[in-house]
């Protein structure tokens, strides 16, 4: 199956379990009356609006380049997971409420703890089948919308918990105040996950290098340069990578002997950039050339004193 039909398929089970999930924990608050509940209810509009949103980002992110975006609408990810991110944090603000408000009217009581103890712990499972499914279908294909809807439903899973944790500690001692207690902790867990998706998605369409490729695309280059690895390259310089969404751009620049042609370079140039593509997967490499004249690290002294040579003659 072609990978953008996988993940739009994904995408859609997420919104169909996120919406039946979405009304059953309602119905749960509503019998239950569960400051806990509810912030695991807030926690299910989150992931249907999030993976409504991943189901269209993904469909433009596997559209081609164009002529108004040469480099692919792959960046649409990062803006769905900082949008996820920013949704996160929002119903943890509306949890924040919900909990302190439950503190100061200590009248209310939790309520039908058994109905809302089977409902809380059959979506948790839920969420956590489907979450884990849908983390690891996008870190295969490379799909930073995926991930990041994979890894909310998993922090819906541990909520779901929290929410249960907090209805048996209301039905072993009696203290309804455990309940928006439990709730504040949720929210400021739920805080921690959308801080962290915001800064993810924030260094990516910031173009931050990544720490894997780096070693990557080091690890190649070098391998060029200081082995007997064909074709041999003098060095490497301003190696930069970023990436626009799935795909990755890489661009650097090799030296080589001066007195290398200009077909025998492009060969040079082409070859490592078609190793650097098949070990990135989706990507493009682009090798600037340049004469080598003397750097110390290529061992082409007699090449070095011919291109010497031929530009002397040149300027008499």
């Amino acid at each position: 199956m072609h990978v953008a039909k996988q993940e739009s398929r994904a995408a859609m089970l997420a919104v169909g379990v996120g919406i039946a999930l979405l009304i059953a924990k309602f119905v749960a608050f509503a019998i239950t009356g569960s400051a806990a509940i509810f912030s695991d209810a807030m926690e299910s509009i989150v992931n249907v609006v999030a993976s409504v949103v991943a189901f269209a980002v993904i469909r433009v992110a596997h559209a081609p380049p164009d002529e108004a975006h040469p480099y692919g609408h792959g960046k649409a990810e990062f803006l769905s997971a900082a949008l996820e991110g920013g949704m996160i944090c929002a119903a943890a603000g509306a949890i924040i409420v919900k909990a302190v408000h439950d503190l100061r009217t200590p009248e209310l009581k939790v309520e039908h703890l058994g109905i809302g103890l089977a409902i809380t712990i059959g979506g948790g499972v839920v969420n956590a089948v489907v979450g884990f499914m849908i983390l690891r279908l996008g870190r295969r294909t490379g799909s930073a919308t995926l991930v990041a809807d994979g890894k909310h439903l998993l922090s819906d899973f541990i909520t779901s918990a929290g929410a249960v944790a907090a209805l048996i500690i209301v039905q072993v001692t009696g203290h309804s105040e455990a309940d928006p207690i439990v709730a504040l902790l949720m929210a400021a867990y739920l805080v921690i996950i959308g801080a962290k998706l915001l800064k993810q998605s924030t260094d990516m369409l910031m173009d931050k290098q990544d720490p894997e490729d780096e070693k990557l695309l080091r690890a190649i280059l070098d391998a060029h340069v200081a082995s007997m690895k064909e074709p041999r390259v003098c060095s490497y310089h301003k190696l930069r990578h970023r990436h626009a969404g799935r795909y990755h751009w890489v661009d650097f620049h090799l030296m080589v002997p001066a007195t290398t042609n200009v077909k025998d370079a492009h060969d040079i140039a082409s070859a490592i950039e078609g190793e650097i593509e098949r070990a990135l997967g989706d990507g493009d490499a682009t090798a600037h050339i340049e004469p080598c004249e003397g750097c110390g690290g290529c061992g082409e002294e007699t090449n070095r004193e011919e291109a010497k040579f031929r530009r002397d003659e040149e300027t008499k």
